[in-house]
């Protein structure tokens, strides 16, 4: 079963790293708008790795098996 765990970790590297970028940036007249397309940009990234994450963890359609003599099984397997 996979864990949860992960999710969570890329979670505070993202948050880590928006902080970062919110005290990093350099002082002048478009200070806010580096920072917010910066902060927006890892908010993006992480939210579409978490959804691509958790559908390879919980997919919404079970695979099916094939007979090698063309039969289609509807038996999924759940584990």
């Amino acid at each position: 079963m996979a864990s949860i765990i992960p999710v969570f970790l890329v979670l505070v590297v993202a948050a880590a790293l928006m902080t970062a970028s919110a005290l990093f940036v350099p002082k002048g007249p478009n200070q806010i708008v580096i920072r917010t397309g910066l902060m927006l940009a890892l908010a993006a990234c992480y939210l579409m790795w978490m959804v691509t994450y958790m559908a390879q963890l919980h997919p919404l359609i079970g695979g099916s098996i094939s007979a090698p003599w063309g039969q289609h099984v509807n038996e999924v397997v759940v584990r």
